[in-house]
């Protein structure tokens, strides 16, 4: 679910680049604002940190003096992405394993759905392994897939993942989940 969020982060800069012009000066502030965001990408409050929508204030500098910079307190409007249990989404399959698949969805990197929350696709092994149904459904990378969300768990640090959440997906209980086809062209057949 996308989400419109006010967050309120410190901007520290050296004594030095204070010196320049107001214009550039609030230029190059929140240019510090946005790298700051995209090292953060995430938090378990409010999801991944899509982009800033507006700014409210830049609040007055706070001279550290043991560093020799000045911290600004920036209040701005930002569009987050975090996902709920129930939530139907899409994703691109990434990976095919015997036991299930492995998507992609957004910034979210790592969504499986395990074959037994298939129930109506049959693993078919090979060079490029697909999970087929019964109605000629097939699932095979880089297909986009629409499902329901069965879990969210935010991950701090684990191994080579950091700041990221992961998400357990169903295809049972709604006959609209499954492959999804999207046109490749933007024209109207007459």
């Amino acid at each position: 679910m996308f989400y419109e969020v006010e967050l309120v982060r410190d901007v520290e800069i050296t004594v030095e680049k204070e010196k320049r012009d107001a214009h550039n000066f609030q230029r190059y502030i929140i240019t510090c604002l946005l790298e700051n965001l995209l090292k953060e990408k995430a938090n378990k409050d409010h999801g991944y940190f899509l982009s800033v929508t507006s700014l409210r204030s830049i609040g007055k500098g706070i001279v550290k003096n043991e560093s020799q910079c000045v911290s600004f307190p920036i209040t701005f409007i930002c569009r987050t992405f975090l996902p709920f249990e129930g939530e139907i989404l899409h994703g691109v399959v990434r990976h095919i394993f015997q036991r299930g698949l492995l998507l992609k969805c957004g910034p979210i990197k790592y969504v499986f759905l395990s074959a037994r929350k298939m129930p109506t696709y049959q693993y078919v092994g090979g060079e490029n392994p697909v999970f087929s149904s019964k109605e000629f459904a097939t699932i095979g990378n880089d297909v986009v897939v629409r499902f329901s969300v069965l879990g969210v768990r935010w991950i701090e640090k684990r191994g080579c993942i950091k700041k990221e959440f992961v998400m357990l997906a169903s295809l049972e209980g709604n006959n609209s989940l499954g492959p999804i086809s999207l046109s490749d062209s933007d024209e109207f057949d007459l």
